[in-house]
């Protein structure tokens, strides 16, 4: 017989575009791809957030602007590799895209072309101009033929620097543009720096003095749908720097919520979850809920899903240990946590989604149901005994558990205290009682002009207790509700004409 030839591994190449940096923006595909790849090649222009969607194991490499990477691609690829070649907008809005492509098709290695959003496209989508067909794009630095660009058809898209803008209305005059024509100036279009200036050819050099970064500049009658369209910046908190004090796991979707709305939020951990300084009793617990010593488990924290789950895991357990119990959350955001760990609570408040809520809906103990009556109860060492209290009311025995501790985080960087302390944050948002002490602990209080949001009334004692005004209250105690609230006080001062309370600020101090 014949020797069994070992094939090579087969890689692949796939350019992706990277949009305007905005992750929210790319296609499914570019996520799928950049998560799976085990070399990035990423040019300096893709944004950090696109970049950090590579998976945890690829090996990521920025490329200078320009520069070509077809040969280092080839090779990656004949490697077995599964390569991503990274590019801004859509892979081939420049010359690099093209080029490096056709090096790997020529070394036939397989190739993939993920398209990306333009930022001649979604630029002008975010700041409220329909550009339509026809229509023109071009590179400043590229034009060679102004007169052409001049009289082009239908809307003209131009890209280039905040700076060269000007310079480019004045070439649109002088070969045949109406001095009259509209025109809008967008830099940091889709993120939450976006701004957008509004003028005509002719008053473009004083209208956008100050303006500056990477631009797409935008001609024609389709900028006289911005005032109608523009929705962008006008979302509620568009312009508001916000602090967000959490644990460092759960700033992430409160931080989503408020870009949503327009903010720009700043994480700063002011708490550090770590292990119970005593594991027993939770290694006993925990076995008890395999052992049948439970009736219910009630979480009343992502926290504590999190530290029962890691127990459970470091005993080669997983969900199935569950079967037979009824499990309790406290509410939405810990009921999604638990059914990310492949259980469904039995029971989530139906109203107040606190510890009171929760025990609203608890039915009493009766020994001619229930087989048994006790209660685990994981929880942090700080806990109210609220919710152990109204369950023994209630009949039921609890075992309360120290599931995990909170300590204080270190403090921030100077440059985040010196901004809390002397207004450069629009606001911040309070979660619990605790972010209020460690937060004026580890970086001092909030300037008086900071809008302070809390998510109820026993997080907003703790900061009257601490000489703080608190001018936002969540109607409900959950994220969603706090930045709902926050966003519908920051509409309201909007509806006055006020601008966001760092602006103001400062706009108060230059009159001085």
């Amino acid at each position: 017989m014949s020797p069994i030839r070992t094939r090579k591994p087969t890689g692949q190449v796939a350019f992706v575009g990277a949009g305007t940096g905005d992750p929210a923006l790319l296609v499914v595909r570019a996520v799928q791809v950049l998560a799976e790849a085990e070399l990035v090649l990423a040019d300096a222009r893709c944004g950090d957030a696109v970049v950090a969607l590579a998976g945890p194991d690829a090996e990521v490499v920025t490329t200078a602007v320009g520069e070509l990477q077809g040969a280092a691609l080839v090779a990656a690829a004949k490697e077995g590799k599964r390569v991503v070649r990274l590019l801004p907008g859509d892979p081939f809005i420049g010359p690099e895209g093209s080029r490096e492509a056709e090096t790997v098709s020529k070394a036939k290695q397989r190739l993939e072309i993920v398209p990306g959003l333009p930022h001649a496209v979604a630029v002008p989508a975010y700041a409220g101009v329909p550009v339509g067909l026809p229509r023109t794009v071009a590179r400043v630095a590229d034009i060679t033929d102004w007169r052409g660009i001049a009289g082009a058809p239908g809307t003209l898209v131009l890209l280039c620097g905040a700076r060269e803008a000007a310079k480019a209305a004045s070439s649109l005059i002088e070969h045949g543009r109406k001095p009259e024509t509209p025109m809008a100036v967008t830099v940091g279009g889709t993120t939450a720096r976006q701004q957008t200036v509004v003028t005509t050819l002719t008053a473009a050099d004083a209208d956008l003095r100050g303006l500056d970064g990477e631009a797409v500049v935008v001609v024609g009658d389709a900028v006289k749908k911005v005032e109608r369209l523009g929705w962008y910046e006008n979302r509620s908190l568009y312009g508001w720097k916000v602090l967000v004090p959490r644990t460092r796991d759960q700033a992430g979707v409160l931080s989503n919520q408020l870009r949503g709305y327009g903010a720009l939020p700043v994480e700063v951990p002011t708490i550090a979850v770590e292990p119970p300084r005593t594991p027993a009793p939770m290694d006993r617990a925990v076995k008890g809920i395999g052992d049948g010593r439970y009736m219910w488990v009630a979480f009343t924290s992502t926290n504590a899903v999190k530290a029962v789950r890691e127990k459970l895991e470091e005993s080669g357990l997983d969900s199935r240990i569950f079967s037979g119990v009824k499990v309790a959350a406290v509410g939405d955001a810990t009921a999604q946590a638990l059914v990310d760990f492949g259980i469904r609570p039995d029971l989530v408040p139906s109203g107040e989604q606190s510890s009171e809520g929760l025990l609203k809906d608890w039915a009493p103990f009766d020994e001619s149901f229930d087989p048994m009556d006790r209660v685990f109860l994981p929880r942090a060492d700080i806990a109210t005994d609220t919710l152990v209290a109204g369950l023994k009311d209630l009949g039921w025995a609890v075992d309360d558990v120290t599931a995990y501790r909170t300590v204080r985080a270190a403090p921030p960087a100077a440059e985040t205290r010196e901004a809390l302390k002397g207004g450069g944050f629009d606001a911040v948002l309070f979660t619990s009682s605790s972010t209020v002490r460690n937060l004026v602990g580890i970086a001092g209080k909030p300037h008086d002009s900071t809008v302070l949001a809390c998510i109820g009334p026993q997080t907003k004692a703790a900061a009257e207790e601490l000489g703080l005004r608190v001018d936002v209250l969540s109607p409900k105690p959950d994220v969603a509700s706090l930045v709902a609230a926050l966003a519908e006080y920051a509409a309201a001062r909007r509806a006055d004409g006020e601008a966001p309370p760092s602006v103001a600020r400062k706009k108060k101090a230059a009159k001085k």
